[in-house]
């Protein structure tokens, strides 16, 4: 029987960069560069990365 302070080790794959599959540097985690990171901040920023919807944009005239 086994002792309950004896868990068997883990192995994680190694992090790959989400945009160009690199590996991870821990100094621009999730990303292997900073190259990477500022990439997708640009997605982001230019709403690259958005939810499709049906509804429709709400004018600065509008009012609540």
């Amino acid at each position: 029987m086994e002792d309950a302070d004896e868990t068997p080790a883990v192995r994680l794959p190694k992090a790959a960069c989400p945009l160009c599959g690199r590996p991870v540097d821990p100094r621009y985690r999730p990303f292997c560069s900073r190259t990477c990171a500022d990439r997708d901040l640009g997605h982001w920023l230019s709403g690259r990365y958005r939810i499709p919807t049906d509804e429709t944009p709400a004018s600065e005239s509008d009012e609540f």
